[in-house]
């Protein structure tokens, strides 16, 4: 793996305190042995994943979580939304109903990192089924990590679903290592509910009628003490939260690979009125797999 963005040679310098002189080409030395380990194509360890994909200050358990111009605002710490995704060359965000065949070992790396640093992993019903959902599971190699941000061994999965046409017996109803949280609305049939609970998931009602209101669900998922979320969709999910308003960030998979057919997109749904901004913040490759990161604006 290599990084293509934002490293560059003249950044590299600079952040390496070079200045004139022999201190200056010393450090400037320092910083060309620094920026060519960074784009070497090589494997990168879970500490650089970890770091590569930290969330933003402010966060509980950050070191500066009282610093207000990261994620912590004026009443307080605000959640911070992630979604990570992958996409064909051509679009396609699913081969065969599956993200599996057109992924590879390193977007697997960054998918293990992402839960790994997150409180709670939010999906869709839809994706639960298709892609066979088992509970997180702890990491070792991010034990220490997660204890000092005061998070639990591992993250919770929050489902979101309007029916609850759910299979309660499955282990990531009945076993899991952090209780599951299924979201849905308050119109939702009291049967389905009383059979969630009684598997032993939390149901957090996060709207009004049979749906989610996506505002809603993430400021009940904070209200929990889960301020660092993460999506992994499906397509419905991530485009009912870019249509909210409430996506802080993107990353995304760019898999070298051509599918053809009529498969998702990354998001769908209704267009949103004016195409929401995001800036792109890294940007990794290796193996011809594109990862980036994308911020709103």
């Amino acid at each position: 793996m290599r990084r293509l963005f934002p490293v560059t040679d003249e950044t590299a310098a600079r952040d390496s305190g070079g200045g004139p002189g022999t201190a200056g080409q010393a450090g400037a030395a320092g910083a060309d042995r620094a920026h060519r380990a960074d784009r070497a194509d090589r494997e990168w360890g879970l500490e650089e994943l970890a770091e590569a994909y930290a969330y933003p200050s402010g966060l509980p358990g950050s070191p500066d979580a009282s610093d207000a111009s990261g994620g912590a605002g004026a009443s307080g710490p605000q959640p911070w939304l992630r979604a990570n995704m992958v996409s064909t060359l051509d679009g396609a965000a699913q081969h065969d109903g599956r993200s599996q065949p057109i992924s590879s070992a390193a977007d697997m790396r960054i998918f293990g990192t992402l839960r790994a640093l997150a409180d709670v992993v939010v999906v869709g019903a839809e994706t639960v089924r298709q892609e066979g959902y088992r509970p997180a599971r702890a990491r070792e190699d991010f034990a220490a990590l997660r204890e000092a941000a005061g998070q639990g061994p591992a993250p919770a999965i929050a489902v979101v679903s309007a029916s609850l046409a759910l299979d309660f017996s499955l282990p990531l109803f009945t076993s899991p290592l952090v209780p599951t949280l299924v979201l849905t609305g308050a119109a939702a049939a009291p049967d389905r509910i009383a059979a969630a609970e009684k598997a032993g998931a939390q149901v957090v009602i996060a709207g009004d009628g049979m749906g989610v209101d996506p505002a809603r669900a993430v400021r009940a998922l904070a209200e929990r003490g889960l301020y660092r979320l993460l999506t992994e969709g499906g397509p419905r999910l991530l485009g009912q939260l870019v249509a909210a308003g409430v996506l802080d960030e993107l990353c995304l998979t760019v898999s070298p690979m051509l599918t053809a057919g009529d498969a998702q997109r990354i998001a769908g749904g209704p267009p949103v009125a004016v195409p929401r901004r995001f800036e792109l913040t890294s940007l990794l490759e290796e193996a011809g797999f594109l990862f980036s990161r994308y911020r709103r604006t």
